[in-house]
């Protein structure tokens, strides 16, 4: 199973801050990340390491790193752990907006930092569990993340889609910023209402270039001592969970969650949630078409993380992969160059 770290057209890990004990020499990091494509199953791997962590004596906390997962009362459609995954290994950072409310990466960086220093401190192991790649990013680096967009502007340009409809308003954003516009296509909602907020704010250019922040995200430095391992499997085995992961969260309730929140107010980043919009007009299909398109961008991502130890997961139970990741835990982080 070790030989399956690495694949070829992976980038290998690089040097991270390590710590040293007592006996002089290197400590396991105090933080372990999970990153992978939705549905890969990072929160079955999560909970079986923690299990293997345990009877290495440690206490390990997750921390979720998913943009979605905040919300209140979309627990369904969002994936967050289970009752009973939660019930062997809490987690940390879920269900706790209002799903009207908006919520920023900026916001999620100040309470993941908090919730990671305080568990270090108090000699507790994180597992920081997640498929977003900017939360991740947020929660183990120091990013010039940018504040939440003024109060109003998101829900004016909103309204706006809903008065005029998306060819209209991407005709509106094709005047302001041709190079914007060009780039996107004419029916992307979100990405229309995105651009022009961006814009009212002076964060985009007609070009379509945001200010600052992009070369942070690469980075290979973090906050704390970190073991990063990315997930990988088989493309067309990872598209038939996909399938399975999203007809299974229909049976359970995923639409049902959907419409309870559209009629709750649901804020436009709530709305945001995978299959939020298809699941709202009955589009099942669509759900998994733009669930696949994501998982593509997400290991897409995981190409430009640094540091990251890939480790593909095809073929084995969650138990296989996290004594996988216990075991090169175990070793310590790598002397820092």
């Amino acid at each position: 199973m070790g030989g399956r770290c690495r694949p070829s057209g992976w980038p290998g890990p690089r040097s991270r801050p390590s710590e040293v004990d007592h006996t002089g020499g290197v400590a396991p990091p105090r933080v372990i990340a999970l990153f992978g494509p939705t549905g890969i199953g990072k929160t079955a791997v999560a909970v079986a390491l923690a299990e293997r962590l345990r009877e290495m004596g440690e206490d390990p906390v997750a921390v979720s790193a998913d943009a979605l997962q905040v919300y209140q009362g979309l627990e369904t459609l969002t994936g967050v752990a289970s009752r009973a995954e939660q019930a062997r290994l809490e987690h940390r950072l879920i269900s706790f907006i209002p799903v009207d409310a908006s919520f920023s990466a900026g916001q999620y960086a100040e309470l993941a930092h908090a919730e990671l220093d305080a568990l270090v401190a108090a000699g507790r192991l994180a597992i920081v569990v997640g498929g977003t790649g900017l939360y991740l990013r947020a929660a183990l680096t120091d990013l010039s993340l940018k504040p939440p967009p003024a109060a109003g502007v998101r829900e004016r340009w909103t309204r706006e889609l809903e008065r005029l409809g998306p060819q209209a308003l991407h005709a509106v954003l094709a005047g302001r910023a041709p190079g914007v516009a060009e780039a996107i296509a004419p029916g992307d909602r979100q990405r229309i209402v995105r651009a022009l907020e961006l814009l009212d704010a002076g964060e985009l250019d007609a070009a379509g270039e945001e200010e600052g922040g992009e070369s942070e995200l690469w980075t290979d430095e973090v906050r704390l001592p970190t073991l990063l391992i990315g997930l990988v499997m088989d493309r067309e085995r990872l598209y038939e969970r996909i399938d399975r992961r999203v007809e299974e969260m229909v049976a359970h309730g995923a639409q049902e969650e959907v419409r309870r929140a559209n009629a709750a107010g649901a804020s436009p980043t709530a709305r945001k949630a995978l299959g939020f919009s298809e699941l709202l007009a009955g589009d099942v299909e669509g759900m998994k078409r733009r669930t696949r398109n994501y998982a593509r961008r997400q290991l897409t991502w995981m190409r430009k993380l640094a540091g990251i130890e890939v480790i593909d997961v095809t073929g084995l139970k969650p138990g296989e992969v996290a004594a996988v990741i216990a075991r090169r835990w175990s070793l310590g982080s790598p002397p820092a160059r």
